[in-house]
């Protein structure tokens, strides 16, 4: 599955049908919790349209990434990860304009064109939706599996569906399903609201047979500590939506190893 990028142990896509459910987010936390495990790991930043990855780490400032001699990009580093990201090379304000085959090649290009040395986890960002761009990725991109992103709402679910059916259809591996914005509790009061519903994410898994990785509360914290470049899994370890980051990356690491251990089995 690596052999595309030596070094890499595993690839892990992190994919949304529809966009604004907080799939950068999800991304750069779950990345966090799978380092703070003590895991080398990267994230690449895909989604060369709306970057946004460097923001939530408090690198918009940063050097543009040198080149190795064999012309790949050298990521940047910080709070432990390995990062690339479309954002990294442009102005903030340069509008990113593509046409299909274009996206492809620099959606590839920030993958198998980065010098990520030795890797236990790579994490896709992956562009929102279910398109030629998402498919061209799964079928060149060699993925341990694909994590899908939904909040609870139908319409979000539906698109869910959409994008997780599209993985199965060229055979990559699907790790499980995280359901985002999953209620709100009140600070002061302990007062619950399901805002955007409740338990979609997991009735989905139920119904598709795959795994249910976890739900993500909603907190404003998660908002206020990504605009200042300090994502919630650092800047508060112990809350409930870190432990929640925590728990899910575990069982990543759980899955992925057994799956290594039974391909390795079934080589003899």
């Amino acid at each position: 599955m690596t052999e595309k990028l030596p070094g890499v142990k595993h690839i892990i896509a992190m994919s949304s049908g529809k966009g604004g459910v907080g799939k950068s987010t999800a991304s750069v936390n779950l990345a966090l919790a799978l380092s703070q495990l003590g895991f080398k790991t990267g994230l690449s930043d895909v989604d060369i349209f709306g970057p946004s990855v460097p923001v939530m780490l408090g690198l918009q400032n940063a050097e543009r990434p040198l080149m190795t001699a064999d012309q790949r990009l050298v990521p940047l580093e910080k709070y432990g990860l390995k990062i690339m990201s479309m954002a990294l090379l442009v102005d903030a304000e340069s509008p990113a304009i593509f046409r299909g085959p274009m996206v492809t090649k620099f959606l590839q290009q920030f993958i198998l064109g980065v010098a990520w040395g030795e890797l236990d986890y790579l994490v896709l960002d992956l562009p929102p939706g279910t398109g030629d761009t998402q498919l061209s990725l799964a079928q060149s991109i060699p993925l341990s599996g694909a994590i899908i992103l939904t909040t609870p709402q139908d319409v979000s679910l539906n698109v869910a569906r959409r994008g997780l059916r599209m993985f199965e259809k060229v055979r990559v591996p699907i790790l499980g399903i995280i359901e985002n914005m999953s209620g709100w509790t009140c600070e002061k009061c302990g007062h619950h609201s399901d805002i955007f519903g409740a338990g979609g994410g997991r009735q989905m898994s139920e119904e598709l047979h795959v795994p249910y990785l976890g739900s993500i509360p909603i907190d404003p914290q998660i908002v206020s500590g990504g605009d200042r470049g300090e994502p919630i899994v650092l800047s508060l370890p112990n809350s409930e939506v870190s432990k929640a980051y925590v728990a899910i990356a575990n069982q990543l690491i759980d899955q992925l190893s057994e799956t290594s251990t039974l391909s390795q089995l079934g080589a003899f």
